[in-house]
């Protein structure tokens, strides 16, 4: 079964920056959303953004103006990159891909946002 495997996670600085990347381990067909989540220490997982089949992308609140998501099919890779990070944005993100009958998640990648 094809695998998500996300990459990137680190320690930063306030206002610093990263990039995760979340790859396929092979080909998925009838792709009509890639999105990220994060989940902070005791929180509830959040969607943070999306790119849709239709090639919109959106955004929470929280994350707008600072990350930006893309894609590159020919890598079978979706990115995050975060800008400007804060405190508040350290959490474990996860990518996540789906299609009409399934979804597909990574096993996420630790972002610590710390002085």
């Amino acid at each position: 079964q094809v695998q998500l495997v996300e990459s990137g996670g680190g320690l930063v600085q306030p206002g610093g920056s990263l990039r995760l990347s979340c790859t396929a381990s092979g080909t998925i067909f009838n792709i009509n959303a890639m999105r990220w989540y994060r989940q902070a220490p005791g929180k509830e997982r959040e969607w943070v953004a999306s790119i849709k089949i239709s090639g919109m992308i959106i955004y929470v609140d929280s994350v707008k103006g600072r990350f930006t998501t893309s894609r590159d099919n020919a890598k079978n890779t979706v990115y995050l990159q975060m800008n400007s990070l804060k405190p508040e944005d350290t959490a474990v993100y996860y990518c996540r891909w789906s299609t009409p009958s399934m979804d597909y998640w990574g096993k996420g990648t630790l972002v610590t946002v710390s002085s």
